[in-house]
C-alpha cells in the first residue's frame, strides 16, 4: 500500500513539473564557432540527459573491458575455494566414518586449495590420529595452537595426545594454558583431576571454586565435589588442627548433608572434644534416611571406656530410628554379642537370616562367632564359615573396580574425584547356588552346658568329615583337655572382666545418658 502511494505521489510530481515547463516554455541559445543553435528548454534538457547516459554506457564498457582479467581470476579463485570446501567436507565425513584412504586424499586436496583455512589443520590432525601417526597429529595441533583463532582447539588436541603417550605433566600444562585463556569444562576437569590425583586438595579446591564461578559445572556437582575436597583436607588436619578440621567437616555437610565420610569425621572430632550430645544428634539425624555401618561404629564408640552394655543401649537407640533396616539389626546383634546377650543376638540374627534375601558374609561370620561363644560347637562354626564363603559380599567402598575398606577422595586407579561409592562388589561367576540351601543348625540359647547339649540337633557332616572329625558329644565337651582337630576358634567378643548386659542390669546401671 505504501509503495502505491509513493508511486502516485511521484506521478503527481512529474505532472506538476511538466505543467510548470509548459507554462514557461523558454528558449536555449547556443553560439559556438560561428554556429548558433536555438531550442526549447525541454529539448535542451533531453539532449543533456541523453549525452550523460551515453557517457555512462561508454565508461561501463571500458571499465568492464579492463576488469576482465581480474574477473576471470576471481572466478577461478571462487571455483578453487568451492572445490577446497567440498574436499574438506568429504575429508571430515571420511575421518568420522574411518575411511583413511579418502580422508588422506581429501586432506591433501583441501590443503592444496585452502592453505589458510584453520579447519584444514583439524582435518589433517584427525587423519593423522586415524592413521596412528602421533607426531603428525601433534604437529597439526601445534600449528593450531600458534593461531589466535584456533589456539584453544590446538591446546585441547595437544592435551589429549599428551595423555595418550602418558605425559601427565605436559597434559596438565596444556590444560592449564587453556584454562587461563577461557575456563572450559574439559580444561577445568583436567586440572581438577590432576590436583586430586596428586592429593593436592587445597589447589584442587581453588580450581573447583574457579570452575563454579565460571559456571562450567552444575551446582549439584560443584557442591558434591566441594564437600569431598573439604572432607579430604579435614582428614589431613584432624590430628594437627582439630578445630580447623571440624570447621571444614561442618562446611562439607552444608554442601552435602548426607555425605557419610564428613558425618563420620565431624562426629569423631566432636567426640574427641567431649561434645557427645552434638555427635550423637548428628548421627541420629541422618541414620533414618542413610544407615551406614561406619556411622554405627562411630555412634557406638562415642564415649571411650564405656561398657558393652552401654554400647548395646546405643545400638538399640539406632534400631528404634530405623527398625527394619539391616544395618540397625546388625549393630544390635554385634553389640549384643559383645555384651554376652546371646538370646538377643540370636533373635536379631534370625530376623536377618530367615528373611527373603540371602544372608551376607558378615551375617554368617557373626553367627559363627555366636555359636563359638555360646556353645563352642566346632561343627556349627565350620558350617557357618562355609556358608559365609559362598554368601554375597557385604557393601564396601568401590571405585573403578577397586574395593577399599576406607573411603578415599579420589580413585587410586584413574585419579577421578569422588569416585568411591558404597556398594556390594560384583559376585564372581562360579557354580550355581542352590535355591534352597539349608541353613546350618541354629542352637537355642542355653542356660547351662548340659541343657544346651541335650537339645542341640546333630550337625550333618560330609563323608570326608565323618572320616576325619570326631563327633561332638557331652563327653568331649566336658573334657577340658580334649580339643577338636583343626577348628576355627574365635576370641571372646567381650573383655574377661566385662560383666555383660545381665551384670550391668544387676548393678542398676543403664545405657549412655546424653
Amino acid at each position: 500500500m505504501i509503495r502505491v502511494l509513493l508511486f502516485l505521489c511521484l506521478l503527481a510530481a512529474l505532472a506538476l513539473a511538466d505543467a510548470w515547463f509548459m507554462e514557461r516554455p523558454g528558449q536555449i541559445v547556443l553560439t559556438w564557432q560561428g554556429y548558433q543553435v536555438e531550442t526549447s528548454v525541454a529539448v535542451g534538457l533531453a539532449i543533456v540527459f541523453g549525452f550523460a547516459a551515453l557517457l555512462t554506457i561508454i565508461w561501463t564498457l571500458l571499465r568492464f573491458t579492463f576488469r576482465i582479467p581480474s574477473l576471470v581470476a576471481f572466478r577461478q579463485r571462487r571455483r578453487r575455494r568451492d572445490k577446497g570446501y567440498a574436499a574438506l567436507s568429504r575429508g571430515m565425513i571420511a575421518a568420522g566414518t574411518g575411511d583413511l584412504r579418502l580422508a588422506k586424499k581429501s586432506a591433501a586436496e583441501a590443503q592444496k586449495r585452502l592453505p589458510d583455512e584453520p579447519l584444514v589443520l583439524l582435518l589433517a590432525a584427525q587423519t593423522a590420529q586415524l592413521a596412528g601417526e602421533r607426531m603428525q597429529a601433534e604437529g597439526a595441533f601445534q600449528a593450531m595452537a600458534n593461531r589466535d583463532d584456533t589456539r584453544l582447539l590446538g591446546l585441547r588436541g595437544l592435551h589429549i595426545e599428551a595423555q595418550r603417550r602418558g605425559d601427565i605433566e605436559a597434559a596438565l600444562q596444556f590444560a592449564a594454558q587453556a584454562h587461563e585463556i577461557t575456563p572450559l569444562p574439559w580444561s577445568g576437569k583436567a586440572v581438577l583431576d590432576h590436583r586430586a590425583c596428586n592429593a593436592d586438595w587445597q589447589s584442587a579446591l581453588a580450581t573447583l571454586e574457579s570452575n563454579i564461578s565460571a559456571k562450567i559445572v552444575d551446582r549439584e556437582t560443584g557442591d558434591r565435589q566441594r564437600a569431598v575436597l573439604e572432607t579430604a583436607i579435614a582428614e589431613e588436619k584432624a590430628l594437627s588442627a582439630p578445630d580447623e578440621a571440624l570447621r571444614l567437616a561442618r562446611s562439607a555437610l552444608k554442601s552435602a548433608p548426607d555425605f557419610v565420610p564428613a558425618i563420620v569425621l565431624a562426629a569423631r572430632l566432636w567426640s574427641r572434644k567431649g561434645d557427645i550430645r552434638k555427635a550423637a544428634k548428628l548421627i541420629e539425624g541422618v541414620w533414618q534416611n542413610a544407615p551406614h555401618p561406619e556411622l554405627a561404629n562411630v555412634y557406638l564408640d562415642l564415649r571411650p571406656g564405656d561398657s558393652n552394655a552401654d554400647r548395646l543401649h546405643r545400638a538399640e537407640t539406632l534400631a528404634r530410628l530405623a527398625p527394619n533396616d539391616p544395618e540397625s539389626l546388625m549393630a544390635v546383634a554385634t553389640a549384643a554379642l559383645a555384651a554376652h546377650d546371646y538370646a538377643l543376638t540370636r533373635k536379631t540374627l534370625l530376623s536377618l537370616i530367615e528373611g527373603q534375601e540371602r544372608p551376607t558374609a558378615r551375617m554368617c561370620l557373626l553367627m559363627a562367632e555366636l555359636e563359638e561363644a555360646e556353645h563352642g560347637a566346632a561343627g556349627a562354626v565350620r558350617e557357618w564359615l562355609a556358608r559365609g564363603s559362598r554368601a554375597p559380599r557385604d557393601a564396601v567402598w568401590m571405585a573403578d573396580g577397586i574395593a577399599s575398606e576406607k573411603w578415599l577422595p579420589a580413585s587410586p586407579a584413574t585419579g577421578k574425584l569422588d569416585a568411591f561409592v558404597w556398594q556390594r562388589p560384583a559376585e564372581r561367576l562360579g557354580a550355581p547356588i542352590e535355591a534352597a540351601e539349608p541353613l546350618p543348625p541354629i542352637r537355642p540359647p542355653a542356660q547351662n552346658l548340659v541343657e544346651a547339649t541335650s537339645v542341640a540337633e546333630p550337625v550333618p557332616a560330609s563323608p570326608e568329615e565323618e572320616a576325619t572329625v570326631e563327633p561332638v558329644t557331652i563327653d568331649t565337651i566336658a573334657k577340658p583337655a580334649a580339643k577338636p582337630a583343626g577348628p576355627v576358634v574365635f576370641p571372646l567378643p567381650g573383655a574377661p572382666d566385662d560383666p555383660g548386659l545381665e551384670g550391668q542390669k544387676s548393678k542398676g546401671q543403664t545405657g549412655l545418658l546424653f
